[in-house]
């Protein structure tokens, strides 16, 4: 029996395009990538001919009735307006991260497609790979014991980064929604909902000298609005509280501190940036004699590398089997809310209490294209 698909525009061609286009086409048998458009045209008819697609505008991909699903590519200070046009004309949409660059028009949005009874699906879908359901299987047998706490410490170099990505510079394009939006997601999906947040965010250095050469601000000053640094404490509606602490003022090669402490042991996590890593486990040996090194986990999918796609992939799953979606715009609404809560916490010095919760995701350990495993 020939595989089922379901049809797939995709909105952007920038650099994160490809990966989804190479998996989307050649990786995910649930989908079948029939156009792609961007803001400007001929970067459209480029990976257009590159992967065998047709380039349209996006009119042209709104109004076709064949496609049933929009990947919208685009960066979050235009997310609002590509998604609301996808819903309004009946189309199912997956969206890089963050839902928008705005918690009320991400409130509407989620509304939309629920009146319309249509999905919406967001980024990071990292949560699903290999790693992340390594640690989530591990939650989840108990091999943890009781959880009380986490920490998470991470890096950034904004230097270089802002020199190479001018969505960077834009609104959403802060550490916190740009790139703290992953270990939220990671800790939303493995601890369930958050309850309240504290945090104090800092904002150093409202300019930054391009630093890139070949880049087309090289040498010049460039305006820098969006905070570089978050230091955050999260309570989980389980009990859960853990320490959050990113600073983009650092070193390039991200440092991925990332662990869960149990009664029974602690759990040593990689970079949700990252689909892949090892896992470790440290047990719980109140006797010396008895402490052992920290084992690497055994994977419980195969989704080690770069699997962007695999959030289309599970909506066109929801769309033909009727699965649970995983990166569902109820989970992304409440990590978008988090991450509000996070900024505005650095501005008023007071916890917030979170309104929305969602339902932690289901495990993912099988491949979409070669079935259950």
């Amino acid at each position: 029996m020939e595989q089922k698909k379901i049809c797939t525009g995709v909105i952007g061609a920038g650099a994160i395009s490809d990966i989804y286009l190479k998996n989307m086409i050649n990786r995910f048998d649930n989908l079948y990538v029939k156009s792609i458009c961007a803001a400007h045209l001929e970067s459209a008819q480029k990976k257009a001919q590159e992967y065998g697609i047709q380039a349209v505008t996006m009119e042209e991909m709104y109004e076709d009735p064949e496609i049933c699903l929009v990947v919208n590519l685009t960066p979050a200070h235009v997310h609002y307006d590509v998604i609301k046009g996808a819903l309004e004309h009946g189309k199912h949409v997956y969206t890089e991260k963050t839902l928008t660059d705005d918690i009320n028009k991400s409130a509407e949005l989620v509304q939309l497609a629920r009146e319309k009874g249509l999905y919406l699906g967001s980024a990071p879908d990292t949560f699903m790979g290999a790693a992340l359901q390594t640690a989530r299987s591990a939650i989840d047998s108990g091999l943890l014991g009781e959880i009380h706490s986490f920490a998470v410490s991470a890096n950034r170099n904004n230097d270089i980064l802002l020199s190479l990505f001018d969505f960077l510079r834009k609104p959403g394009g802060g550490i916190v929604c740009d790139y703290a939006v992953y270990y939220v997601t990671a800790l939303v999906s493995l601890l369930g909902s958050v309850a309240r947040v504290g945090s104090i965010v800092g904002h150093p250095y409202p300019t930054h000298v391009n630093c890139v050469p070949g880049t087309p601000l090289y040498g010049q000053t460039m305006d820098t609005p969006n905070e570089s640094q978050v230091n955050a404490v999260l309570q989980f509606e389980n009990g859960v509280t853990g320490t959050f602490h990113i600073d983009a003022d650092s070193v390039m090669e991200d440092q991925a501190y990332f662990t869960i402490y149990g009664t029974k042991g602690i759990l040593i996590l990689t970079d949700p940036n990252q689909f892949g890593g090892q896992v470790r486990f440290i047990p719980n040996a109140p006797d010396p004699a008895d402490r052992k090194e920290p084992s690497v986990l055994p994977g419980v999918n195969e989704y080690s590398d770069n699997s962007r796609g695999i959030g289309p992939s599970d909506l066109a799953d929801t769309l033909l089997n009727g699965t649970p979606l995983r990166p569902s715009a109820e989970m992304a609404y409440h990590v978008h809310e988090v991450l509000n809560a996070m900024l505005e916490g650095g501005a008023t010095g007071r916890f917030t209490d979170i309104r929305s919760s969602c339902v932690r995701p289901e495990p993912l350990r099988y491949q979409f294209s070669h079935g259950a495993v």
